[in-house]
């Protein structure tokens, strides 16, 4: 990448995009998360964490609970992932 794209202003409108709906995305272009996806897939845990306190509604507890791993350890796996998530749209919108 030149040194000129990174200066470069974003063209995309960021506020459309944000208020597009879910069945409005075209996802053709994505395959299928089938079996094999599945069956390949590992749960990543950090190795070492911090213990904090988040209130969290009773709904969501509920179902952290009855997903068969300690309700601590998949709530720090969803994290990670929204927070991973939320990294990588930054950088999209950084390099648009």
């Amino acid at each position: 990448m030149k040194e000129r794209d990174l200066n470069s202003t974003s063209r995309t409108n960021w506020e459309q995009v944000d208020s597009f709906q879910d069945n409005q995305i075209d996802t053709t272009d994505i395959p299928p998360l089938d079996d094999e996806f599945f069956n390949r897939v590992q749960l990543r845990t950090p190795s070492t964490s911090t213990v904090i306190s988040v209130a969290v509604d009773p709904e969501t507890l509920i179902w952290f609970t009855s997903q068969g791993l300690a309700a601590s350890e998949q709530t720090a796996a969803a994290l990670r992932i929204y927070a991973e998530a939320q990294r990588f749209v930054a950088t999209l919108r950084h390099l648009a």
